[in-house]
């Protein structure tokens, strides 16, 4: 077994011609009618995303079970490298890479798909690591079409993984491109300082990263095993994204097209403190990291 999940499991194969294959059987555990119900909105929204940074769908099997067989990624899942036991430490040019790789992942979700796609988790667990650390975004199974002429979809029940759910989302059902820039936005801040976006034993990362990004120290972000070894000017892109991303009212976000002009462009960043959280944003940040820390208490 390659891997697990809430309720899939995650096996590699090997097929005739010797390429090498993950295979994703949904294991036991939701009633039958879910599990087709997701397994048929993977099926077919990973059959019409085609780009370098999503997973890229082989086939597909319903014979004694449901699988999705993918391209198998060597370098496993993000969540693996940043809090793995390997002991290995991820290099800030890779961390780099890799948010770079799915922001552009989701502007192609949002913007270039023949409908727009509301991934709905995004997550350390579901952004795999190919040969060369290419990032790639799996798991649609919770995945929504957007229609153009509509501006959110309103739904229930609430899914998805807490710490990183948007705030109107989890307290409203509100689906929208914005849900996926407030999970992105978490994801940031998990790359940057390497903390789980939730630790039973800690502050929450939102609890824990607010006063740090109100006070623009920047550089105590920094996954602490990294040392000084770090980009300072991509560092301080990174935490002028996150900042925006996880911002409370969805219109304070930005678009995943200003995401990824601002981590790949070479402008200088001549007013760093125009994405600092506005001082009345803050409170409402602060409530709603304590809403989800709550609600996660074992």
């Amino acid at each position: 077994m390659a891997g697990r999940g809430g309720y899939a499991e995650v096996y590699k194969g090997v097929l005739s011609d010797g390429q090498c294959v993950a295979v994703k059987r949904l294991a036991k555990g939701k009633p039958s009618e879910q599990k087709e119900k997701e397994f048929l909105t993977e099926l077919g929204i990973q059959g019409h995303v085609c780009h370098p940074n999503t997973s890229y769908l082989l086939g597909c099997c319903v014979e004694n079970g449901l699988y999705l067989v993918f391209e198998f990624c060597a370098n496993g899942t993000l969540a693996s490298a940043l809090h793995g036991k390997s002991g290995k430490i991820l290099e800030w040019p890779v961390r780099y890479k890799i948010a770079v790789g799915v922001a552009r992942g989701l502007q192609y979700l949002h913007m270039f798909c023949r409908h727009r796609i509301i991934h709905r988790d995004i997550k350390a667990s579901n952004v795999l690591l190919g040969d060369d650390f290419e990032p790639q975004i799996s798991d649609f199974g919770l995945a929504k079409w957007l229609p153009k002429q509509w501006t959110h979809h309103s739904v229930i029940p609430i899914e998805g993984t807490f710490g990183y759910l948007a705030p109107e989302y989890f307290m409203h059902g509100i689906v929208d491109e914005k849900t996926d820039i407030f999970a992105f936005g978490v994801l940031l801040l998990e790359i940057i300082t390497g903390r789980r976006p939730i630790d039973w034993s800690k502050l929450s990362l939102l609890q824990w990263a607010k006063p740090l990004l109100e006070a623009g120290q920047v550089t105590e972000l920094a996954d602490p095993n990294l040392g000084d070894d770090y980009d300072k000017d991509q560092l301080k892109r990174m935490v002028a994204v996150a900042s925006r991303c996880i911002m409370r009212p969805a219109m304070w976000r930005p678009s995943m097209a200003e995401v990824l002009h601002f981590l790949s462009s070479d402008d200088c960043l001549t007013e760093p403190e125009k994405w600092n959280i506005p001082e009345d944003e803050v409170d409402d940040m602060d409530d709603c990291t304590l809403m989800f820390s709550e609600s996660c208490s074992p």
